[in-house]
């Protein structure tokens, strides 16, 4: 299936479906009749000499010197090449898919004036699997992803590097094997090309995905937890949640008393005399259903940037106007990356102190200390949980908002930027280590199970089965950490919930 780009209609959806399983992308006819429209009107503007910003003048605080007819492609390819100024490590080929995926998007919109050939290019190298190598550090968020971007149009023009089928090339090199020739860049293209969000909104939609599933995977694990520490389970009880009725904690609530629904374990402790029990037990509804309702914010932000145009100038050959603004401006998503993080890190620490009550003997309900098969001998989780307590350190780091920072550059004219690429990638790298942290939780809850006499409710169990295709129980010890590496690869795969919706409803 091809999925149709009209610039008004792509969804997160169609993101991690180019991003993940290389679906191809075409443009609609009613975006190629836009485009070359919008094209047409800036060969007329050309041709009429008229000092428009970023068509016939320098960038920045270079825009008051005019250029040449004759030197206006020289500028477009200038500006790609003095622009490339990324460093660090280079975006995952997921993430780089869809950057190329919303950069078409936002030119499918028809206010660019890109040329229909380079377009259809940039359509190419992403059908072909062509992926440009962009340093992720170098954006500070307006104007939009600059230095980014630009290694991403310089495979277009044969420069930079790109990976091409588990190769990293030159841009030369890659185009030459992809029977591809390199373009040349006409007015106003270099500036379509690198102008706007779209690092910053690719980074943060797939993690958006991840975080989603991850409100999935800790309720799973804490309804686990809770029934192998024989906690009580009125908190959920669906009177309660009613009467604060915040979406995403009935949700939760529900979740957690759908999968504790008919346990044995459970059963063996109704009468007893426990009548609250820990907070991280249970008030989790209140805290992974406070992430569930910011992620919902975050995804109606990203619905409507993805189909946003955000380049500068923009061209609007219907009322004959070039205007200069802001859309570049990445304040949107910076606000909606930061709030991603620092409420998925949230996920990470009330998950961690679930793990605390595991390993604690003196809160564990006749659980061994530290679930060791021979506590002194063995060490059992121990430094499991000194793992996750690191993870969660780094993670209280990482959630200080990028998008309160601002630096001036371009001597002055670019004078308050929004630093949203830095809260995008922070924001995944909250993300990885959350979804550590409920690995091991994962990981330990299930050992806890297996040393209780009873059995836990069906469902439970049948997520049990299927951590131990990945984890076996811990007979005495052993390195942990390929085990842990694994559970974040389950727990990011997606089968657990797929296979809970089997037999339950999991929202």
């Amino acid at each position: 299936m091809t999925i149709l780009l009209d610039g008004n209609s792509l969804t997160s959806e169609d993101v991690y479906k180019v991003a993940y399983e290389f679906e191809k992308v075409a443009l609609h006819s009613n975006a190629i009749e836009k485009v070359n429209k919008c094209r047409k009107y800036v060969e007329k503007i050309i041709s009429e000499k008229k000092t428009i910003y970023g068509l016939t003048t320098g960038f920045g605080k270079l825009s008051n010197v005019k250029i040449p007819t004759e030197q206006i492609e020289e500028l477009q390819e200038n500006l790609i090449l003095s622009h490339s100024t990324g460093v660090g490590s280079y975006l995952s080929i997921p993430e780089t898919r869809a950057i190329i995926l919303l950069r078409i998007n936002v030119l499918a919109k028809g206010y660019s004036g890109i040329c229909i050939e380079t377009l259809q290019t940039l359509i190419t190298i992403l059908n072909s699997k062509i992926h440009p190598c962009i340093p992720e550090k170098g954006s500070v968020g307006a104007s939009g992803d600059l230095a980014p971007l630009s290694h991403l149009a310089l495979i277009l023009i044969g420069k930079g590097k790109a990976e091409y089928y588990g190769e990293v090339l030159t841009g030369a090199e890659v185009l030459k094997k992809a029977d591809l020739t390199p373009i040349k860049l006409r007015a106003k293209e270099g500036l379509a090309l690198n102008n706007g969000t779209q690092v910053m909104t690719a980074v943060t939609t797939l993690a958006l995905l991840r975080a989603e599933n991850l409100c999935k995977i800790a309720d799973i694990c804490a309804s686990i937890s809770i029934d192998a520490l024989l906690a009580t389970p009125d908190a959920f009880n669906n009177l309660i949640h009613e009467v604060r009725p915040h979406p995403g904690q009935i949700i939760s609530a529900q979740n957690i008393s759908n999968l504790l629904e008919g346990s044995d374990l459970r059963k063996t402790h109704e009468y007893c005399e426990n009548v609250q029990d820990a907070y991280s037990l249970r008030c989790t509804p209140q805290v992974n259903g406070a992430v569930r309702d910011a992620l919902k914010y975050v995804r109606n932000i990203l619905k409507i940037e993805l189909n946003s145009a955000t380049d500068n100038p923009l061209i609007f050959p219907d009322v004959d106007k070039v205007i200069s603004g802001g859309n570049f401006h990445g304040e949107p998503i910076a606000f909606a990356a930061d709030t991603l993080g620092f409420t998925v890190s949230e996920l990470g620490n009330i998950s961690e102190r679930r793990t605390e009550h595991l390993l604690n003997p003196a809160l564990n309900r006749g659980l061994k200390p530290f679930l060791a098969p021979r506590p002194g001998l063995d060490s059992g989780f121990m430094i499991a949980q000194v793992t996750a307590a690191a993870l969660i350190s780094e993670n209280k780091v990482l959630s200080h908002p990028a998008s309160v920072d601002s630096i001036p550059t371009s001597a002055n004219q670019e004078d308050h930027v929004s630093m949203g690429t830095i809260s995008a990638i922070k924001a995944r790298n909250i993300i990885d280590n959350t979804a550590y942290i409920l690995g091991i939780e994962l990981m330990i809850a299930c050992q806890a199970l297996d040393t209780r006499e009873y059995k836990s409710s069906k469902i439970i169990e049948i997520i049990k089965s299927e951590v131990r295709k990945t984890v076996t129980f811990l007979e005495k010890d052993r390195i942990l950490s390929e085990d842990i590496r694994n559970m974040k690869k389950l727990i990011e795969s997606g089968i657990i919930p797929e296979i809970v919706e089997k037999h339950i409803e999991l929202k």
